[in-house]
């Protein structure tokens, strides 16, 4: 059974938060991307809390911006300091001193953990990522890749102040095509595309203010904005031991950004899904449940 709460973090954001399995049990944080939620990881949550998989207890909260979590009005409160401190506060209060036994991460939730992991790598054992780039060749490839600025424009769209009421005109028609680029979606079932629209429905702009925070998008027309970036070799190393699994049909994130991490990684397992697309979770659960107990 998933269990639902708000919980309220010692700085003041609220997550809403889902969970299976005993407290008191080394835990797995489930960190989601956009434009999902908390509940992409209910299958996830139920597995490994079973004792069979591990017994773990199981925790996806939603980021903030997200469903029923806080959503600050001020963009500058999206910047990856404060997502970091949220998730640093949740782990404290659902693991203790102890280190979680994984933090497993998709897309923006991924934009997290690289953070979090590179700054307090005491606070997990292992690092999980799916579908979510490495900031430091996500930078290379958004200065020099032309297939991967191309793919990434619609960072840029995302930024835009009418993108929250597009995207949620006609009952979220416009975000929902976002799931058809590329692999056709099969698991976007009706009962499916309920949660995500009881999600979206409050809110849209949290989410993207994820893109209008951070600086790491594809330069407009005539800016140079990302040449004159660079980001501190020391907030580009991953010291825990690391699995990366990659869906090779993610139309927006190009397996390229995967080349040269082990400079970063020097405990990197990097497994390629080739049927999988950005949604390999919802695709393959069980081949993605398979790769994370194998790692565990």
């Amino acid at each position: 059974m998933i269990e639902t709460w708000q919980q309220t973090l010692p700085h003041g954001i609220e997550l809403s938060c889902r969970a299976a399995g005993p407290k008191g049990a080394p835990v797995l944080l489930f960190l989601h991307g956009f434009p999902e939620a908390a509940f992409v990881w209910d299958d996830m949550l139920l597995h490994f809390s079973k004792s069979e998989n591990g017994g773990y207890r199981c925790v996806a909260p939603n980021l903030r911006g997200y469903e029923k979590s806080s959503h600050p009005a001020e963009v500058s409160a999206y910047r990856a300091k404060f997502l970091v401190q949220d998730i640093a506060a949740l782990i404290q209060i659902e693991s203790g001193t102890a280190p979680l036994k994984a933090l497993v991460a998709h897309d923006w939730g991924g934009g997290v953990a690289w953070n979090l992991a590179n700054q307090m790598p005491a606070l997990m054992h292992k690092l999980i990522i799916i579908n979510s780039p490495h900031p430091g060749t996500f930078l290379r490839d958004l200065k020099d890749d032309a297939a991967q600025i191309d793919a990434s424009a619609y960072m840029n769209y995302f930024c835009e102040p009418q993108a929250a009421a597009e995207l949620s005109a006609n009952e979220f028609e416009s975000l929902f095509a976002f799931f058809e680029k590329g692999v056709k979606p099969l698991w976007l079932t009706p009962e499916v595309k309920a949660h995500y629209k009881a999600a979206w429905s409050c809110g849209l702009q949290g989410g993207l203010n994820y893109y209008v925070a951070s600086p790491l998008k594809p330069n407009k027309a005539g800016e140079q904005v990302l040449q004159n970036l660079s980001l501190p070799d020391a907030m580009l190393h991953i010291s825990v031991p690391t699995l990366l699994l990659w869906g090779m049909q993610d139309v927006a994130l190009l397996p390229h950004l995967n080349v040269g991490l082990e400079a970063y990684i020097p405990k990197l397992t990097y497994v390629p899904i080739e049927v999988g697309s950005h949604w390999v979770v919802h695709e393959h659960p069980e081949l993605v449940q398979a790769q994370i107990a194998a790692f565990l």
